[in-house]
């Protein structure tokens, strides 16, 4: 008989050695129950979302300049109210989304070995589970591949995956494109010129990156109690998402989750740390999750609009609610807290 390589990697071993030697600390029963009821309770209020806001997109090329202006209305009221929204109309084409989940689905499904192993294969960027979590609630049970923009144009890093470039490269030119021109209404809107903000801060191919993402069905006992990714905010100015229609996506509002339902014909675009700190807080960077789902698998690509390491990051306008900082010092400062203490703390770190 011929063993099959799995091409899941190991989330269940990792996870229940994370769950031992959790338990094995010096861990009283109270705070085990406390993580239990918190998680219990996260999950039980996660309700379907009938009015998270889908913005029609072609309003923003109207000839209609009113009409112009109630779409980058509708934007930024979303923005500011929600840090999440939907858009239709948005100006991809559906054949390349389809190709791109295609080929999304042949990179994961290749074996555990060949994607964590295969020198090169997108700039090594595969990763898995959560390396830093200390304990059970700090685990994500997916892989990703998470690829800076400067290097799918790189033929070698493709190994057995050629198609995959090619769909790439037209990809992350589309959602570059989408990503400036929501940027722009939200720049425009806090009355700033677009193009002083790109002079100071620039996010192009060279700063931006893409996240292919596969969650694989839940195989542990209680997969009611597990994230595919642990709650917490984008460390950028926006993200585009592309999903499939399986669901789990929940957002934060008023202090409970809400489920997000996946709708076919559009994107979800949410707000970043960036954004909410060059804003002043009027844009708001929201903390959502991934739930697990032990029946079905789900895929999702997100797009990051990134600037620069050495990107200043300040307020629109006087008095600033944080201090000014670079993106490269908010990365190193994310990455450290998420190895100290297992996840992220983000914008607090900063306050003046």
């Amino acid at each position: 008989m011929v063993l099959v390589e799995s091409n899941i990697p190991p989330l269940a071993q990792t996870y229940n050695k994370i769950l031992n030697n959790w338990s094995t600390k010096i861990v009283t029963k109270d705070e085990k129950k406390e993580l239990k009821s918190e998680n219990e309770h996260e999950h039980e209020h996660g309700t379907l979302l009938e009015n998270l806001p889908v913005i029609d997109l072609v309003g923003l090329t109207s000839i209609d300049e009113r009409e112009r202006a109630e779409c980058a209305a509708e934007i930024a009221r979303a923005s500011s109210e929600w840090g999440f929204f939907q858009v239709v109309n948005h100006g991809i084409n559906h054949k390349l989304l389809r190709d791109m989940r295609r080929e999304q689905i042949e990179l994961f499904n290749a074996p555990f070995s060949k994607k964590s192993s295969c020198g090169g294969l997108l700039n090594n960027s595969y990763r898995w589970g959560s390396p830093a979590a200390v304990s059970p609630d700090h685990f994500s049970w997916s892989e990703a591949f998470h690829i800076p923009l400067t290097k799918i144009s790189d033929q070698t890093c493709f190994c057995e995956f050629p198609s995959l470039r090619e769909v790439l490269v037209e990809y992350a030119g589309e959602m570059q494109k989408l990503a400036k021109l929501l940027a722009g209404v939200l720049i425009e809107n806090l009355g700033q010129e677009k193009e002083d903000f790109e002079e100071a801060i620039s996010c192009d191919e060279s700063t931006c990156f893409l996240r292919l993402n596969h969650y694989p069905r839940c195989r542990v006992s209680t997969p009611e109690l597990m994230h595919g990714l642990v709650p917490h905010t984008d460390s950028d100015f926006l993200t585009i998402l592309h999903q499939d229609q399986v669901g789990g996506l929940q957002l934060l509002k008023q202090s409970k989750w809400i489920s997000v339902r996946p709708r076919k014909d559009a994107l979800i675009v949410n707000i970043g740390d960036l954004f909410q700190a060059w804003s002043n807080d009027v844009y708001k960077s929201v903390e959502h999750k991934v739930i697990a789902n032990p029946k079905m698998e789900r895929f999702s690509v997100a797009y990051f609009l990134c600037p620069s390491y050495d990107s200043l990051i300040g307020a629109c306008k006087e008095p600033s609610i944080y201090r000014n900082f670079t993106f490269g010092e908010y990365r190193t400062q994310v990455q450290q807290d998420s190895k100290l203490i297992g996840h992220k703390i983000g914008l607090p770190r900063f306050l003046r």
